[in-house]
């Protein structure tokens, strides 16, 4: 990688010398601003000011470096881990920052970013500090991806959601605006300033691996209805970046991009009808950001390109036909579906010549660096190019505010993350979605006050969760985890541990034809226990078991979703929640079992 060291003390000392240009007024309406329609008359112009002259006093190194989203293990700024050094070459994320200058960082909870909201804090305001000391000094913007429900980076004490479909089952605007609002403010407290949600695809696929449930639903107007009101919450209400993916549409496939290369068979027409809405919606919106998917779609490409990499259809559809003039970032470069076919460095080059900005994650950072450097001396890439994605990057920043306040109060984090406000906003709502889908015989609900109950099948932290909800309800609770592969011998324990109790509960999570979960209800079944069955993840499960009396879909195993299954086995509250999606039959018949919009009890 070209490094210009000589170059930093001035670059700073210009950048910091720009921002207190603003006068307090100015800088105070620029940080209301989160470049939606109603921002404050004159912030349009105070960003671009602020844009030019960033521009105008970076190198081009300082610039490539803000094309790029990275990420360090480790729980603090100045964490030594060696997995750093193998892919950086240094060791800490303070050093990684200080090397490679990067727009953007993202953190994960799997990579050890995440302890407690406090904790994230510190990482965070250590990171905007090790930024300001490098290059241009321009802050980052710190990322993470908290679509809630499956895909949940910072858990309890912060605020739980059931995530997407089941707020889609919820039908209901308001709450997915609420819940939106909750988890970016709480982002925003810990110095959190982009939210790579909400998921904007379609879910027409049952057997999707990849997608499920992160989708609101396989109908593209309740998508688009539920995408644009999530938007407004974490952009109007919360002030972070909001991020809609995965263009051009993830939706319909039964491969997993993170180990494949997912092709899309819509045809225009249907990519018009089905995929596209959801981002037109949140366009609409105002949506900051939008990233894309290692998705090939022949009818908009026929090149065999994923979509991060195909002007076709980032610049051709997404810049010009929808119209989105901000920032555009890849989905994960990390990931096997966009390294079949070229290099890392080359990916890299691809992404930015098809109109991408902001390049998350490359699988080797120094080769994608030195590809972009290398494109550049030769021609391929120019400097006007590379100005067009870092305006836009610099402009998202100046209107979310973190150019004026890049760091975060750590001793007052916890005045916002975790407030019983939002704790009882978020019972709310999901008591709304919990959705009762198969009730033969009044099967529920079922008292357990004073009743022996074994909570068993999926998850052994969930089943812990649920045992003490129903615990609380006067129950005496066992817990028997099975996963979602049972042995015969586990289904053999479970069966007679169901006959020695008065209710069974059984937590279903991706059956199908040749799960062994099938088998495991089916004995359970057999039992003289009152059994009831609960779907924690897809509601597809019940079209593998068709012959138990009952079925919950909770969409979710996080722990609101949990408490409300409780309420609803007991008879607390009435099930309010409606399908979002069409169940079909598990025989390939493509029969419709239960249809969009089916919910007993309601």
């Amino acid at each position: 990688m070209l490094r210009r060291p000589a170059h930093r003390v001035a670059a700073a000392a210009a950048a910091v010398a720009l921002t207190a240009a603003l006068t307090p007024t100015a800088a105070s309406a620029a940080s209301q601003s989160t470049g939606s329609p109603g921002s404050p008359p004159g912030t349009e112009r105070l960003a671009e000011r602020y844009v030019e002259s960033a521009l105008e006093s970076m190198t081009l190194e300082e610039k490539i470096g803000q094309l790029f989203i990275l990420f360090a293990y480790g729980p603090a700024v100045d964490s030594a881990d060696a997995r750093n050094t193998g892919l950086y070459g240094e060791a800490s994320a303070a050093e990684i920052v200080d090397e490679y200058e990067p727009g953007g960082f993202i953190l994960f909870s799997a990579r050890d970013n995440v302890t407690d909201p406090e904790q994230v804090a510190r990482l965070s305001n250590g990171l905007q500090e090790a930024a300001m000391d490098a290059g241009a000094g321009i802050p980052m913007l710190i990322s993470t991806d908290q679509e809630q429900g499956l895909v949940t980076r910072i858990g309890s004490p912060a605020t739980l959601f059931p995530g997407n479909m089941a707020l889609g089952a919820g039908r209901s605007a308001k709450d997915t605006r609420r819940a939106a609002a909750i988890t970016g403010q709480e982002l925003l407290a810990m110095g959190i300033h982009q939210n790579n949600a909400p998921d904007a695809d379609v879910n027409v696929n049952p057997d999707n691996p990849v997608i499920g449930v992160r989708s609101f639903s396989s109908d593209p107007d309740l998508v688009s209805l539920l995408t644009a009101a999530a938007v407004r919450g974490y952009q109007d209400d919360a002030g972070i970046v909001a991020t809609a993916k995965h263009f051009p549409g993830h939706g319909d496939t039964a491969t997993d991009s993170h180990t494949g290369l997912p092709v899309i068979t819509h045809t225009l027409e249907e990519w018009q009808q089905i995929d596209a809405p959801p981002f037109e919606a949140a366009i609409a919106a105002g949506v900051d950001s939008i990233m894309t998917a290692h998705i090939v779609v022949p009818s908009l490409d026929d090149s065999g390109d994923p979509a991060t990499l195909s002007k076709k259809i980032v610049t051709g559809q997404l810049r010009e036909a929808l119209g989105f003039d901000g920032v555009i970032v890849t989905d994960g470069l990390e990931m096997a579906a966009v390294r079949q076919k070229y290099g890392d460095g080359e990916v890299a080059v691809r992404a930015i010549e098809a109109g991408v900005d902001q390049l998350l994650l490359p699988a080797d950072p120094p080769a994608a660096y030195d590809a972009i450097e290398a494109a550049l001396d030769s021609g391929r890439l120019t400097e006007e190019r590379i100005d067009e994605s870092v305006a836009r990057i610099l402009k998202m920043k100046y209107d979310q505010g973190v150019i004026k306040r890049p760091t975060v109060e750590v001793d007052k984090v916890m005045n916002v993350v975790g407030r019983q406000g939002s704790l009882r906003a978020a019972e709310k709502i999901t008591d709304r979605t919990t959705t009762l889908v198969r009730n033969e015989g009044d099967a529920l609900p079922v008292s357990v006050d004073g009743k022996t109950v074994l909570v068993t099948g999926y998850g052994e932290v969930t089943g812990r969760a649920l045992a003490a909800e129903l615990t609380a309800r006067g129950a005496t609770v066992t817990t028997l985890p099975t996963g979602t592969a049972p042995s015969a011998g586990l289904i053999t324990q479970a069966a007679e541990a169901a006959a020695q109790h008065d209710v069974t509960v059984v937590l279903t999570n991706g059956v199908t034809a040749t799960s062994t979960q099938k088998q495991l209800v089916a004995a359970l079944d057999a039992t003289d226990s009152h059994l009831v069955v609960a779907g924690v993840r897809n509601p597809y499960d019940i079209n593998q078991l068709p012959g138990v009396d009952n079925f919950i879909a909770t969409y979710s195993y996080a722990a609101p979703a949990l408490a409300s299954l409780a309420k609803v086995i007991t008879g607390e509250i009435e099930p309010q929640g409606a399908l979002p999606v069409d169940i079909y039959a598990g025989d390939g018949s493509g029969e419709v079992l239960y249809p969009f919009g089916h919910g007993l009890g309601r």
